[in-house]
């Protein structure tokens, strides 16, 4: 009895840990920027300015492309891009154009990509981004050659194309403000000496600060990372009370919302050397004041309230839908990773062969998970042996294959188009993972 509590006991301790970690390092700098930007694109961005480019009637040139820029502004994850690809596509978009639509939206959004430089490595985000913007646009072109006959008559016939004939401006502020968003991103990530160097650093002298680093270092915690845990405990009760009721009007609980998460970021962005009470002023700190400042000063002079209510509030759902998710994914990946025998990862996909890359496809088309949360689970996969190749294979697939989204694609398109689909994204990706591998060990 006492040894399967023990066991317990180290199963709740990985995740719990695991979970820790995850929060001090991996959130602050990447995930809540990420947030704010998918929540301001969903918001201003008017789905008409990136749809209008999908019709029947577009060029190819325009249209694939448009496709795979409207997969990354319009969605978050599968759940999201279904039903608008049903919908662009049964109200007469082209074949090809709406399947890039279906593949780049899940693949590519702009948490998911974050999140993957931040935990996994940028070599994985990169090749990510651009593999899954070129896999959708060749998948697409294929399928529409495929059915080239059945699309011929699709065109001729009375599909309704209203949603495709309107039109809807993008007021410069809006790209203005989209820029500085990303560069509060980049520069919270981005590993240059700009950045890292280190011009200033202070002491924090307290007598309690030994017992204080023993007590943090028993969970593999700074004490800069323990009060970042605190801030997002803080942003959570105000931006609940504060961002619940945004359309209501603005209250003292939404503006202390947004000073916490500003603060948040400044406190995350200093150099805190490991087992000691100093904080070095770096330049990564200084560019993220800058830009809050910047981003402060144009939401104030170039949105209205309402504007700002609608960004809030797109925000704030894809936090509580995502977040939660996301938080039992991390705790779970801990757990599972003391479950799973190291050596079994290592027989079945350490190595990076052909059949390693395909069980990772097949892996995340049988166990998937809601977006982001296939990052913590890669991490652990990495952790336990797994190849660089098999991973991104899996990385590819997962936010596209599942047995939830192939059941709902063959509702939409029927069998035959749904089985040329997924056996087009499985063969891509095996292949992608492959090859990704055989480079690294040749660059290696």
């Amino acid at each position: 009895m006492d040894s399967v509590l023990n066991y317990l006991g180290t199963l709740l301790w990985s995740g719990w840990t695991g979970l820790l970690d995850y929060l001090a390092a991996h959130v602050l700098l990447c995930l809540v920027p990420a947030f704010v930007i998918a929540g301001f694109m969903s918001s201003m961005i008017p789905k008409e300015s990136i749809t209008r480019f999908l019709g029947p009637k577009a060029s190819k040139w325009i249209s694939y492309p448009a496709s795979a820029f409207g997969g990354f502004i319009l969605a978050v994850c599968s759940c999201t891009i279904l039903p608008l690809f049903a919908g662009i596509w049964k109200r007469g978009a082209g074949l090809g154009p709406a399947i890039t639509f279906l593949f780049v939206g899940p693949a590519i959004n702009i948490l998911a990509i974050t999140y993957t430089g931040a935990t996994i490595g940028l070599d994985i985000a990169i090749s990510r981004l651009v593999l899954s913007i070129g896999f959708g646009i060749v998948i697409g072109l294929i399928m529409a050659w495929i059915f080239r006959v059945e699309e011929s008559e699709r065109e001729t016939g009375e599909t309704a194309n209203g949603v495709f004939d309107q039109s809807a401006k993008v007021k410069p502020a809006i790209w203005v403000m989209f820029t500085l968003l990303v560069a509060v991103l980049i520069v919270g990530t981005l590993q240059i000496d700009l950045f890292t160097n280190v011009y200033a650093s202070f002491h924090l002298s307290a007598g309690w600060e030994n017992r204080l680093d023993s007590f943090l270092s028993t969970m593999n915690l700074t004490v800069q990372g323990a009060i970042l845990i605190l801030m997002l405990v803080v942003i959570g009760i105000t931006a609940w009370r504060g961002f619940e009721s945004i359309f209501d009007g603005f209250t003292a609980w939404t503006y202390a919302a947004f000073a916490c998460i500003a603060l948040t970021i400044l406190l995350a962005a200093p150099k805190e050397e490991v087992g000691s009470l100093v904080i070095g002023i770096n330049g990564r700190l200084i560019g993220e004041l800058i830009l809050l400042v910047a981003i402060g000063v144009v939401a104030n002079r170039s949105f209205s309230q309402d504007e700002l209510a609608g960004w809030v509030w797109e925000t704030w759902k894809f936090v509580k839908q995502i977040f939660p998710l996301l938080i039992i994914g991390v705790f779970a990946a801990g757990i599972v990773k003391v479950i799973i025998p190291e050596s079994w990862v290592r027989t079945i996909a350490g190595q990076n062969t052909i059949w390693a890359n395909l069980v990772g496809v097949i892996f995340g088309v049988f166990m998937y998970f809601p977006t982001l949360v296939e990052v913590p689970v890669a991490k652990m996969f990495l952790d336990l042996g797994m190849a660089r190749g098999p991973l991104l294979a899996y990385l590819l697939s997962d936010p596209e294959l599942s047995l939830q989204s192939i059941l709902v694609l063959n509702g939409v398109m029927g069998k035959k188009k749904t089985a040329i689909y997924v056996a087009l994204v499985a063969v891509f990706s095996t292949l992608a993972g492959y090859i990704f591998g055989l480079l690294l060990a040749v660059g290696g």
